[in-house]
């Protein structure tokens, strides 16, 4: 996807994701490589169980990063497709594939604007990535549009309670709530991708307007013992005390077309 064609808080995230690629699949890299796991702490889909069985279905990773996720679920038979705003990012993925011998196709693309075809996955899911960088106004429907009747969208990201009680600028969630509930929407701090979020009612009414129906919303509480190249014990003594993380699993439910 050509630059005139990105919003412009896309494009300001590509930019900065492609400066920041090597250095953070340098730190992060091999937390990610033990793929089939969700969000900051690593806890694993096995025992959560959100996507089912792959074997078989469409499935598109919105902001797949080096695609970690998308070459397990390869191997354990899914159609995937792989997408990131990043091209850095995306030569990473090609170098993990080629040592998985995984063949599967990547997008270059932000996640508001795929450029994909309607009804084309039974599955688009990402573990914070496209759903987190992207406006979810323009996320939602376009997640929307790319699922077939009965399709599942699931994700994992921040909580709007983390959000709220991050203030900016400093390096930890603090105990008490520094951000408006209300204001929630766009999160920017200088030098870093713009980020996105929604109070719980808004959330809500999004899917609804465009034809998804919730099926569960996990909060990730990590194991004491829980180790993160993310996050240091501070943060997961929070973590143990408040939902830092969730995971959204909603489906599509209707032939009409999804509202954009």
């Amino acid at each position: 996807m050509g630059d005139s064609l990105l919003s412009a808080h896309a494009a300001r995230n590509r930019e900065l994701w492609d400066h920041f690629a090597a250095d953070y699949q340098k730190k992060h890299g091999g937390q990610l490589a033990k793929a089939g796991a969700w969000g900051v702490w690593q806890l694993p889909e096995s025992q959560l169980r959100v996507l089912g069985d792959v074997s078989g279905r469409d499935v598109l990773e919105l902001g797949c990063g080096a695609a970690q996720w998308s070459i397990a679920l390869h191997g354990l038979g899914a159609r995937v497709t792989a997408l990131d705003n990043s091209e850095r990012q995306l030569e990473h993925a090609r170098v993990l594939m080629a040592a998985a011998a995984a063949d599967f196709t990547l997008v270059h693309a932000s996640a508001e604007s795929t450029g994909l075809a309607n009804e084309s996955f039974d599955l688009v899911f990402c573990d914070h990535g496209g759903m987190t960088y992207g406006d979810l106004y323009r996320t939602v429907p376009e997640a929307a549009r790319l699922l077939r009747i009965g399709g599942l969208l699931a994700f994992s990201m921040h909580t709007p309670i983390l959000d709220m009680a991050w203030p900016f600028g400093s390096d930890h969630p603090s105990d008490c709530l520094a951000v408006d509930y209300w204001d929630l929407h766009t999160l920017e701090e200088p030098g870093e991708a713009v980020a996105f979020q929604l109070p719980y009612g808004t959330w809500i009414r999004l899917f609804r307007d465009n034809e998804l129906v919730v099926e569960d919303l996990l909060e990730l509480r990590p194991p004491a013992d829980a180790r993160s190249s993310y996050r240091d014990d501070l943060d997961r003594a929070w973590a143990r005390r408040w939902p830092m993380e969730h995971i959204w699993r909603v489906h599509r439910s209707s032939t009409r077309s999804p509202r954009s």
